[in-house]
């Protein structure tokens, strides 16, 4: 009998949560804002990368105040080696700007709100209302997107269309943590140059990996 994408995202879900039993998102943050701004400084650079650069950036503006004040050279010498930096020094200030002007200095906690914020997608406005107010949410980065596509849950590259077919199909409580398991499986065994499918635990219900 043919699988349901419901069926096959239900059993994805569960083997994917005896690998992974605990997960959490990568970023280290102690303020909300920071998950904020680590997020966005994110983009096309490594989460260990970000890691290495946000405790000196968060030393030197601990606040959105500090932050919607500063220099944006500043901002840009210690961001640089997340490439993008003068993109995301002004979306940094900008974004804290509008936390402080519009929304009393608290981090919006829906994503219709979120991406008003300049430089703020959907993928990082899921995880804002995931990770800080644990709401419902489906964060589509580039593992999840490519992930979602070889297993069969999915089809396209488009982030916004990858999350609305997800959400069709897996239940609301388990997205966010669907979303950073099948990060950490991208990372550590679905890669996208080399694939290791003999390791695989989701084998068994993988079109990619059956096409093989």
């Amino acid at each position: 009998m043919r699988m349901t994408k419901k069926s096959r995202a239900a059993a994805v879900i569960e083997l994917l949560k005896q690998e992974y039993p605990e997960v959490k998102c990568a970023l280290v943050y102690s303020k909300p804002h920071e998950l904020l701004i680590a997020t966005r400084l994110s983009a096309q650079c490594t989460d260990v990368r970000v890691n290495q650069v946000t405790p000196a950036l968060f030393r030197r503006f601990p606040s959105v105040d500090a932050f919607a004040e500063a220099d944006i050279k500043d901002v840009e010498e210690l961001i640089k080696s997340c490439g993008l930096f003068h993109t995301k020094a002004a979306d940094i200030i900008n974004m804290c700007a509008a936390i402080r002007d519009t929304y009393g200095g608290k981090v919006p906690d829906t994503i219709e709100e979120l991406v008003k914020l300049p430089g703020v997608g959907r993928k990082t406005a899921n995880l804002i209302v995931g990770d800080l107010y644990g709401k419902p949410a489906m964060v589509c980065d580039t593992h999840v997107i490519r992930l979602s596509n070889r297993i069969g849950l999915a089809e396209g590259k488009d982030a916004v269309q990858v999350e609305k077919q997800l959400r069709a199909v897996i239940p609301a409580e388990e997205g966010l943590n669907f979303c950073h398991r099948l990060v950490w499986h991208g990372r550590g065994v679905c890669s996208a140059r080399s694939p290791k499918c003999e390791e695989c635990s989701l084998g068994e219900y993988c079109k990619a990996s059956k096409a093989k």
